[in-house]
């Protein structure tokens, strides 16, 4: 999904379609229903409550454009810092050409470095990010509070109407104003199951994001955060806690997100910090988390095609398909002989990115190949490659045989493929 799509045309995708497409159903539905259950021109109390569920829907389905519309906030590419100097602080974006802004992150389905991103929603097609928090947050309220008064009128309905002949047999002809046709059934059927769904659905949405904004954090910060708190544990030392630089108070942290007229606040590049940090405390702890994933990393090489289809059970098999991970980010192509630096491992399944081939890099048209060059790939498809510097010799010295291993440690090799735990290929 590019970046660069802008206006109505956000909404020529299947995520809005769908968010769209319950909202309507449930309105009309409800409206249709409520016409019969409650009728707001018999009374003003039944004209209030009406009233009501048509402005839950037209606030939600405003703040849902809005959100779509408005976008988190983009950097711009090639985005670097007012001083120099400033840079060593930073992480470089290889897509963007530029430095990511604190707080900045890449989506990779956007394909653009986004302000303050929490997360990418396909529901509109967007990433929730600086500039759209608040539309993002004021969408999934006013969608909870009408999906809940839809679901009393829908259930309402559904009861008078199954009983209406009991009203009618035992003299209680003012309740059976529901009639049911075999449409109108499914139609209140279909309405409660959805506006159910919306109330739980969006309400556990809710709570996560009310749950960030109060400490000021995104979805991406509360994983760097607990990554920095777990460095200091894990290195046996005694050193200062790592304090969140953004966490203001929670009065001041909502106001970063929530104001009278829902505007977004400063330029999303600079931030208001805690006493005791500044600007780049949090990029400082991302560069460190970076060289320690890149000292932990893995090479592997694929000796096997992987399709990088999501459930590979023609390939794979089935265990490899069920204990394939739950995520959205992509699956990769491989073909044998291809170099894969690995940084995530799980029983059946890898994470890393292949390194491009001479003719890639050279940038020739023929050899280049689709798909993603980072993501997850079936583990028994690779092998990973070990390096040995055991003979006694320098571990800088030529003193090798043909198949990469010296001849001191080529038993010790052996034992390792025996017992399955690496295999050499070269």
């Amino acid at each position: 999904m590019s970046a660069e799509i802008s206006g109505f045309r956000r909404f020529i995708h299947w995520g809005p379609i769908t968010a769209l497409s319950i909202i309507k159903c449930i309105t009309l539905t409800t409206l249709y229903m409520n016409s019969m259950w409650w009728p707001p021109n018999e009374s003003f109390a039944g004209f209030a409550h009406q009233a009501l569920f048509l402005m839950l829907s037209t606030l939600a389905t405003f703040n849902y454009v809005m959100a779509t519309l408005t976008g988190p906030g983009l950097l711009p590419r090639q985005w670097q810092p007012k001083e120099p100097k400033d840079t060593e602080h930073l992480q470089y974006c290889k897509t963007c050409e530029g430095y990511k802004a604190p707080r900045s992150h890449h989506c990779r389905k956007c394909n653009r470095c986004v302000k303050k991103m929490d997360h990418h929603c396909p529901w509109i097609n967007h990433c929730v990010g600086w500039a759209n928090h608040a539309y993002f947050s004021y969408f999934l309220l006013f969608s909870i509070l009408g999906s809940m008064q839809a679901t009393v009128i829908l259930c309402g309905s559904f009861y008078r109407g199954i009983y209406r002949y009991y009203y009618l047999t035992h003299g209680l002809v003012h309740l059976a104003s529901v009639q049911f046709t075999v449409v109108s059934i499914i139609m209140c059927i279909t309405g409660m199951g959805l506006a159910i769904g919306v109330v739980i659905g969006l309400g556990m949405l809710l709570f996560i994001q009310l749950k960030t904004i109060v400490a000021n954090q995104t979805g991406i910060e509360i994983w760097i955060v607990e990554k920095a708190q777990y460095r200091r544990y894990a290195s046996g030392e005694e050193v200062e806690s790592f304090i969140y630089p953004y966490d203001l108070g929670w009065r001041l942290n909502l106001k970063q997100v929530f104001n009278d007229e829902c505007q977004k606040l400063g330029d999303g590049i600079e931030w208001p910090v805690a006493q005791g940090c500044d600007q780049y405390t949090l990029t400082r702890e991302q560069l460190a988390q970076k060289e320690e994933k890149r000292a932990r990393t893995r090479t592997y090489k694929c000796h096997s095609p992987v399709t990088g289809r999501w459930l590979p059970v023609c390939s794979q098999g089935w265990s490899v398909c069920m204990g394939a991970p739950c995520t959205d980010e992509p699956r990769i192509r491989l073909q044998p002989g291809d170099i894969i630096k690995v940084t995530r491992f799980r029983k059946h399944w890898l994470f890393g990115e292949r390194e491009l081939t001479k003719q890639e890099l050279r940038g020739d048209k023929k050899h280049q190949r689709r798909g993603h060059t980072r993501g997850w790939f079936p583990r028994q498809s690779a092998v990973e490659l070990i390096e040995v510097h055991e003979c006694g010799g320098d571990p800088g010295s030529d003193n090798l045989t043909e198949n990469g291993t010296c001849n001191g440690g080529h038993a010790q090799l052996k034992q390792q493929q025996r017992n399955g735990h690496a295999k050499k290929y070269m």
